[in-house]
């Protein structure tokens, strides 16, 4: 019997570029990646020499123009993808793209006609859906197990802010960092978004204000099916990557706590400690990349939906589009007016 493989390019060579790499390579089934492309070629050609990858290159048009190569891995800067969603459907290739996919909805839509057009499959790349942790709790709801949802509270706070280069060139707070938590919201609770209202500063941290971002904030949601959500977010927890939920429902709730590199807890005169939660998102949510990736090779190979598609990709830019609006204009915003 035939094994069926698919072929993959991989553009941006990244900190997620090269641990896509590293877990297509190393980690999944049923697909080869072939080639790399960074427009730093000093980049593309350490990351094929760091995970085996037979080609690297500067110009990603040589992936595109690649007849062996069946889809693309787009992991390059963010003012990048929807121009490489675009040409990536225009060459037939099937895409998996990080998020955001772009940071205004006109851009995105162009982007998602183009997809719709050529006939080719997109996933967009939330990766937190495929935590086990998180998927339980999504599971909870799916079952009734408690209830009908009532309030979702979500925490989620980085160790460190990026540099201030980067935060020039993010999109902000929202759409960089809470666009995460936007996604998990409605992934847990399976409706939609109907009303944002966002609170935020930055308090002791003057290089985030000078670069025009926040870092601190607190966004309520409210659901199409009644449940309310609030995210907290921090640019800055010292004590590591503060990844927490509870979902409060009719007959029950759910939560589930950091992740630790150690179950060890000592106790003593002084008190009871444990060491620190998992550092950042690479250590917090490994296994949950490699599962994404999967997800979208077998989507791909099985010719099915992907898991997390473009239109998944949209919702959450423009929740972080009303959470800016309402935090600008210091009102409760109405999806509706953003989209």
């Amino acid at each position: 019997m035939t094994v069926k493989l698919l072929t993959v390019g991989l553009i941006g060579a990244g900190r997620i570029g090269r641990l896509h790499a590293h877990h297509l390579m190393r980690r999944l089934s049923h697909v080869r990646l072939l080639a790399v492309a960074d427009a730093c070629a000093e980049a593309a050609e350490s990351c094929a020499r760091e995970c085996g990858i037979p080609r690297f290159c500067s110009n990603y048009q040589e992936i595109l123009a690649d007849p062996q190569i069946k889809a693309v891995l787009i992991c390059s800067p963010t003012a990048t993808h929807a121009q490489l969603i675009q040409e990536a459907a225009r060459s037939g290739k099937h895409i998996f793209c990080e998020k955001p996919l772009a940071l205004d909805l006109e851009t995105i839509d162009r982007a998602l006609a183009a997809v719709e057009q050529a006939g080719v499959k997109l996933q967009t790349g939330f990766n937190r859906r495929f935590d086990a942790n998180f998927r339980r709790v999504r599971w909870a709801v799916e079952q009734g197990e408690i209830g009908a949802p009532l309030m979702l509270h979500i925490t989620s706070r980085d160790p460190a802010p990026p540099s201030a280069a980067y935060l020039r060139i993010s999109g902000g707070l929202f759409l960089d960092m809470t666009i995460h938590d936007f996604d998990m919201a409605r992934f847990l609770l399976g409706s939609e978004v109907e009303e944002v209202f966002a609170l935020a500063h930055s308090q002791g941290e003057p290089e985030i204000t000078l670069a025009g971002d926040v870092a601190h904030a607190a966004v309520m949601l409210r659901f199409a099916n009644g449940a309310i959500a609030t995210i907290s977010n921090s640019r800055r927890a010292r004590y590591g990557y503060d990844q927490r939920i509870e979902l409060f429902g009719s007959e029950g709730s759910i939560a589930i706590d950091n992740v630790y590199p150690n179950t060890a807890v000592i106790s003593d005169r002084h008190g009871v400690r444990r060491d620190l939660p998992a550092h950042f998102f690479m250590e917090r949510y490994a296994e949950s990349f490699a599962a994404e990736l999967q997800a979208f090779v077998d989507a791909v190979l099985d010719d099915r939906p992907v898991p997390v598609s473009g239109y998944d990709g949209r919702v959450p830019v423009a929740i972080a589009l009303a959470a800016q609006r309402s935090l600008e204009e210091h009102r409760p915003v109405f999806l509706r007016e953003i989209t």
